[in-house]
């Protein structure tokens, strides 16, 4: 009786092992943990970009309303 529940469990080992359904499912995490990491990235980056052109901005209209009110 026990050798009959050992070749059951190593048959499900086999076929555990050759099972590739799982593998598509790991690979599209990835990726989109790739996505994700990626864009965040650009974001931040993008981010100080955006700051610096928003005080360039600010200056240059600072200094026409102080033109324009003298």
């Amino acid at each position: 009786m026990t050798k009959f529940k050992e070749l059951g469990l190593m048959a499900t080992a086999v076929r555990f092992c050759r099972d590739e359904d799982g593998q598509d499912l790991i690979e599209y995490t990835l990726l989109m943990a790739f996505v994700c990491l990626a864009s965040a990235a650009i974001f931040i980056e993008g981010g100080s970009n955006v700051n610096q052109i928003w005080s360039s901005s600010n200056s240059v209209l600072t200094g026409a309303a102080n033109t324009a009110s003298s």
